[in-house]
């Protein structure tokens, strides 16, 4: 059983990626670092609300910035972030095209094989 610290570093991790903006600004620094300009234009929002949310992300340990100059370039925190990004949408896909389950064993998309839980 997770120790009440990690299940609350979790949740507020659930929290944080429950918003359609905050989704897709997650997938895009993961392809590679992108400026607030560069995510309004691939999400579709104006560059108040990406930076906005990405000062929440970046708060929350979700995404790094990387000054240059006058200009921050934004990253995923971590190969974690990423992957349960991946999965979720992932499971989303499934979801919506009523697809079978798949056993712990499969390939997941972006992540490669799934592993075992330690017992």
């Amino acid at each position: 059983m997770p120790n009440d610290e990690q299940v609350h570093l979790a949740a507020e991790g659930f929290r944080l990626h429950a918003d359609p903006t905050r989704i897709k600004i997650l997938w895009a620094p993961p392809q590679g670092e992108s400026s607030v300009a560069c995510l309004a234009d691939l999400v579709g929002a104006a560059p108040t609300a990406v930076s906005q949310h990405l000062a929440k992300l970046r708060l929350a340990g979700l995404v790094r910035g990387r000054r240059e100059g006058t200009f921050v370039y934004y990253s995923a925190a971590d190969v974690h972030v990423q992957a349960l990004l991946a999965e979720a949408l992932f499971h989303a896909d499934h979801t919506d095209r009523d697809l079978p389950d798949h056993a712990r064993g499969d390939l997941l998309p972006h992540t490669g094989p799934a592993t075992q839980p330690a017992t």
